[in-house]
């Protein structure tokens, strides 16, 4: 059977990617490689390097390996980046989603599995903490906007077509191979910074408050969904809120850093608080976290610690 992942040389996709490899499937991964690593791709897969929003590869691909299922994690993932360019931002996280559904109905995939987010789609007004599927999303950010309104999309090419698909929102993913560099991914960055004993930055007054759930977790959601949860939305966090301060205060002990934050100004387009409720998984995907936030830490700092030896 053959499976087409996006995203696939990323952080969370090859992961994903691992995990189908190794319970024996043949994966194709498509990455453009914008925030994608050759190093994190697994040798067993068949990588192409293109563009989710390249309509004519697209095509290609899907003609000549016919997929039968599709784990959309290709992103332009950085809130920050989606307020200063929201044009481009939906051209990936809109455009290039509406392509690859496209050619999902003309080629017959089975089911399409989604990586939404649930810290940016729910918004600041919500009133329920860890917060559940049913409130109605209000996303401050672009990069907000673009994920829910490809779940719409969804939606649509469900009802029109008779697509299977299933939608998880992520809380804030973090493990091995997370990008250091970019404006995502505080565990990672921090970590990094921590490690080479540089200034470590906060934005804000460090009490905005994250759900944070281990890669190794979200990847056993994904592969769950290929067989449950049709048409269904499903938030995958640990149901625990963490400030950024008692982050930084946990990774400093981790790694034994001997320096205080630099405190920056906000970021526009962060919520100032997101947890998400993960009852809804366990009841109907047979999910639920298993790896906790101080072991997943030890997990991490102990991968970037090799990494720069």
């Amino acid at each position: 059977m053959n499976i087409l992942v996006t995203g696939g040389a990323g952080f969370i996709g090859s992961h994903v990617v691992d995990k189908l490899i190794e319970n024996g499937y043949g994966v194709i991964v498509v990455d453009n490689l914008s925030s994608g690593k050759v190093e994190n791709l697994n040798r067993n897969a068949l990588f192409y390097e293109q563009s989710i929003e390249d309509e004519e590869m697209m095509e290609r691909i899907f003609s000549l390996h016919r997929p039968e299922y599709v784990f959309h994690l290709a992103a332009q993932a950085s809130v920050a980046i989606s307020v200063r360019e929201p044009a481009r931002d939906a051209k990936t996280n809109i455009i290039g989603s509406l392509v690859l559904l496209e050619k999902s109905i003309k080629y017959g995939v089975k089911k399409f599995i989604f990586s939404s987010t649930g810290g940016a789609i729910y918004g600041e007004n919500v009133k329920v903490f860890p917060t559940p599927e049913t409130e109605i999303p209000h996303p401050i950010s672009p990069y907000g906007i673009a994920k829910y309104s490809t779940e719409m999309y969804l939606e649509f090419f469900a009802r029109e077509y008779g697509l299977k698909y299933t939608v998880l929102r992520y809380a804030n993913v973090y493990g091995p191979r997370q990008d250091p560099y970019g404006e995502a991914g505080v565990v990672a960055i921090f970590t990094e910074r921590m490690l080479r004993g540089e200034e470590v930055h906060i934005f804000g007054d460090g009490e905005y408050v994250r759900d944070y759930v281990y890669v190794d977790d979200v990847v056993r959601a994904n592969l769950l969904a290929m067989e449950k949860g049709d048409n269904e939305v499903f938030n995958i966090g640990t149901g625990r809120g963490t400030t950024v301060n008692q982050l930084f205060k946990l990774l400093k002990e981790i790694t034994g850093y001997d320096k205080e934050p630099v405190y920056k100004p906000p970021r526009k387009g962060d919520v100032r608080k997101s947890i998400l409720d993960y009852t809804k998984a366990k009841e109907k995907l047979g999910w639920e976290p298993k790896v906790s936030l101080e072991e997943g830490l030890k997990l991490t700092v102990e991968y970037f610690r090799k990494t720069l030896e």
